[in-house]
């Protein structure tokens, strides 16, 4: 079992920032591909932005230009700088890893921006 623990969330004004971090413990963790999912109340939860082992990402068109996702495989640790908030980034953040057919959840970090 992989356990993946977030960090990072809180209350901030919009045009701030956050960086979240999601730490596990493993070999799992580094040949996986990572992601960062967001859930605001009433919605479906959306992908943020990923990471590949190999480094490739991809961001969601909403974030792109505001968020960057890096990792660090030495610290088996994913990162995500978030700048310029916007009350719309409120929600609570998932941490996400995936090797093939199998996947791991962290339990999630709450992300509030206030206008």
């Amino acid at each position: 079992q992989v356990q993946l623990v977030e960090s990072g969330g809180g209350l901030v004004q919009a045009g701030g920032s956050l960086r979240l971090s999601c730490s596990a413990s493993g070999r799992f963790f580094r040949l996986s591909v990572l992601g960062w999912y967001r859930q605001a109340p009433g919605k479906l939860r959306e992908l943020v932005a990923a990471v590949t082992s190999g480094g490739n990402t991809n961001y969601a068109d909403s974030v792109k230009g505001r968020f960057i996702i890096s990792r660090d495989n030495a610290k088996n640790t994913v990162f995500l700088q978030m700048n310029s908030l916007k009350p719309e980034d409120t929600a609570v953040y998932y941490c996400k890893a995936t090797k093939l057919d199998l996947s791991y959840w962290g339990q999630g970090t709450q992300v509030t921006v206030s206008s």
